[in-house]
């Protein structure tokens, strides 16, 4: 492996001790590596280091950088899903964490069923989605409220869409708010019979371990500080 890779390499297995210390297997809990404003010199560097879970707040880039590392990878998006760009993206997202409208979840499902029908189409299975929890209570944050969330999960259950967990993003600074966040929406994918709880970035894996969480999405913790996004 390069330079790149090793340092990549190193800082998921200090991920991992984190998630054991927090009282989760580290074998089971999912490391999805966020790329955003990180280029396809980390990404790639990042796949070399065995990283196969990627997740991309940007249509464009996660387009882009999806041709870096080709079908070897699965792709999560973690932008809000603009109706507009989920025919661009449809190809190429495995799962969608940021769920929070009925309408979203149509618009990916008109879109790839359009899409299979072309000549040549590769589109597959249909893909994860997970329903995105407003925990922060701040304006502006996109997400559903926790006491719509099971109404939201059985009309997509209605409709055919393949459900299969919940994603938060905690209130930020305080370790305990988090912690009662994590332990809200775990609370909702256990009542709802959900697998999958999408909880967890750099700076509260231990909580959202603690809660449950079965994958953390991690950016600086694996490729450094953050730099100003840079338009692919």
């Amino acid at each position: 492996m390069n330079v790149l890779a090793d340092a990549i390499a190193a800082r998921a297995e200090e991920a991992r001790s984190r998630i054991e210390h927090a009282g989760g297997d580290p074998e089971a809990v999912r490391i999805v590596a966020v790329t955003k404003a990180f280029g396809p010199t980390e990404l790639a560097a990042a796949f070399e280091a065995g990283l196969t879970e990627f997740g991309e707040n940007y249509a464009d880039e996660l387009v882009t950088k999806w041709a870096t590392v080709g079908r070897g990878a699965r792709w999560h998006f973690l932008g809000a899903v603009q109706r507009n760009k989920v025919r661009r993206l449809a190809p190429y997202v495995d799962c969608w964490q940021t769920i929070a409208r009925q309408v979203e979840a149509e618009a990916i499902e008109r879109n790839r069923t359009e899409l299979s029908r072309e000549p040549g189409s590769e589109i597959g299975r249909p893909p994860s989605l997970l329903v995105e929890v407003e925990t922060t209570g701040l304006k502006g944050r996109g997400g559903c409220p926790p006491a719509e969330v099971p109404g939201l999960v059985a009309r997509l259950r209605d409709e055919g869409s393949q459900v299969d967990g919940l994603m938060t993003v905690a209130p930020p600074g305080d370790p305990h708010r988090a912690r009662a966040a994590f332990d809200l929406v775990a609370a909702l994918g256990a009542e709802l019979g959900l697998k999958e709880l999408s909880m967890g970035m750099s700076e509260d894996l231990e909580q959202a371990v603690a809660a449950g969480a079965t994958m953390v999405r991690l950016g600086t913790a694996l490729f450094g500080p953050r730099p100003q996004r840079r338009r692919l």
